[in-house]
């Protein structure tokens, strides 16, 4: 029965009738009606071309929904299930896979830290998680992805249109991260950041619709001003700002051209940033989400160009596990490209060497 609810689920969430999804894969209507009804059982062969019409993995109706997002659907039955939290479903029962076999993959998670009750404290919990990454007060957060895979912590970036910023999800140890890639880098890594705050005060599940620049209140905009402390840590900003202020010839403009490739953020990020510690009034903050860095700037200043957390982009970690478990022959090379997510051809995966003689014979005869 809950192999066939999970039939009607994704068949439903495909746009498809009953009769159109029968019609593809070989089965009459009523066999169908009756999968889904859960009194007629489904045959291996039939389920995995199901699976390949509706774009779904075999293993997707047969494993348990993760529990946080279990929880999720249960307590919102009339809300739709998202791009954002399919794909959540499905990196989490990636990731608890490749764990399972490789635990190193999650190691470091940290001990829960207490949600932040104002911007004061979402600026110390900033403080406390640089430290966490191993950075120095004075040191920008360049390939946070990386950085927190050293906390546990997996992100993976999707192009998921016009949609959420991000979700996590806990795992039973670590956690996975989901960046939507199709918004700019700058509002990729401020999502990155803000998810990392979700993780370290060990929210269950977390779905953030917009991750902001902008006034907001409760607990989402303490992670919003956590995110922006991460990235643009406070004391070095005011120093840094007033030196790139005192440069000849160069006015706020040019600073702000500075800044913002030297942390790595978007100018809405940044003139909030500015705003909020008292760097600049709301006229100034105005002007510098409006600046533009062009060519000419990248050039002038030899400015360094990153895009980070492009879609697709999985954790180098994530992959280095997966070939690991590819060359000791856990997984097939399907399998491994499917946890890859098509960022690996199956030429580019590792050769492995040929069976022993002996072992060929022992299986043969």
């Amino acid at each position: 029965m809950e192999i066939g609810a999970r039939v009607a689920e994704a068949r439903l969430e495909r746009g498809v009738t009953q009769a159109q999804l029968a019609a593809t894969v070989g089965l009459d209507r009523t066999a169908l009606a009756k999968i889904e009804s859960g009194s007629r059982r489904v045959a291996a062969v039939e389920l995995v071309a199901i699976a390949r019409e509706l774009g779904r993995r075999v293993e997707w109706f047969v494993a348990e929904t993760p529990p946080a997002l279990a929880s999720y659907r249960q307590a919102q039955p009339g809300v739709a299930v998202q791009v954002i939290d399919t794909e959540l479903d499905a990196l989490v029962r990636d990731a608890e896979f490749v764990a399972s076999h490789c635990p190193e993959l999650v190691a470091g998670q940290p001990g829960t830290l207490p949600h932040p009750t104002t911007a004061e404290e979402a600026e110390e919990l900033a403080v406390t998680a640089r430290g966490l990454l191993g950075l120095s007060p004075e040191q920008p957060a360049h390939e946070l992805s990386r950085l927190v895979a050293g906390v546990g912590l997996l992100v993976f970036s999707e192009d998921l249109g016009e949609g959420a910023d991000a979700g996590t999800v806990l795992l039973r140890q670590g956690g996975v991260a989901l960046i939507n890639g199709h918004w700019r880098v700058g509002r990729r890594r401020l999502a990155t950041a803000h998810e990392l705050g979700h993780y370290l005060v060990a929210d269950e599940f977390s779905l953030d619709w917009r991750v902001a620049a902008t006034e907001a209140s409760g607990i989402e905009a303490r992670l919003d001003r956590f995110a922006r402390a991460v990235l643009l840590p406070r004391e070095d900003l005011r120093a840094r700002w007033q030196e790139w202020l005192a440069i000849p010839d160069e006015n706020w403009r040019d600073a702000a051209v500075r800044a913002a490739s030297h942390y790595e953020t978007d100018m809405a990020t940044l003139a909030r940033r500015l705003l909020e510690i008292d760097l600049v009034d709301k006229s100034r903050a105005d002007d510098i989400r409006r600046v533009q860095t062009k060519q000419a700037d990248i050039v002038e200043k030899n400015l360094v160009v990153r895009d980070e957390l492009a879609p697709v982009s999985l954790p180098r970690t994530f992959e280095q596990a997966v070939l690991k478990l590819f060359r000791r022959e856990v997984i097939t090379a399907g399998r491994a490209l499917g946890l890859l997510r098509g960022t690996f051809a199956e030429s580019s995966l590792p050769t492995l060497p040929p069976a022993p003689e002996a072992e060929i014979w022992e299986v043969t005869s």
